[in-house]
């Protein structure tokens, strides 16, 4: 992982060794599939980046997979108390949502991507906000 990347459309991901070790010894699985995920949404992104015509466009695709990301996150961060109210462990749920969590947070440390990651979000929360004046 190289979070000081400046190297326009080049993108660096990985699962980290924190979340692994949370990971229940017969967790192997889990980790394959984590390893797969997160091999799928950098290759993803970089095929995105490559279509980009420049930083910002780059950057809205780079948003979509954030988004994405978030909504996934919140989802196993929902599973977690319906998990313990049933009697489940929710080690799973947690770890998926950490990595969903951790893998914002690297797209967001590449240099080349942060402001423009900034810019496009702050465009689609008034583009899809309340204009005020206009009726």
């Amino acid at each position: 992982m190289s979070a000081d990347d400046t190297t326009t459309g080049s993108i660096d991901l990985g699962v980290p060794r924190q979340i692994l070790e949370t990971l229940p010894e017969d967790g192997q699985t889990a980790e394959a599939d984590m390893q797969q995920a997160v091999d799928g949404l950098e290759r993803s992104l970089r095929a995105s980046f490559e279509t980009a015509e420049d930083d910002a466009e780059a950057a809205a695709h780079a948003v979509d997979a954030i988004e994405r990301l978030e909504e996934r996150m919140e989802t196993y961060d929902a599973f977690v108390p319906e998990l313990r109210a049933w009697g489940q462990s929710p080690i799973y749920a947690i770890a998926w949502r950490n990595l969903y969590a951790d893998l914002i947070a690297q797209i967001h440390d590449h240099e080349w991507l942060a402001t423009h990651i900034d810019r496009e979000r702050n465009y689609r929360l008034v583009e899809d906000g309340i204009r005020f004046g206009k009726q």
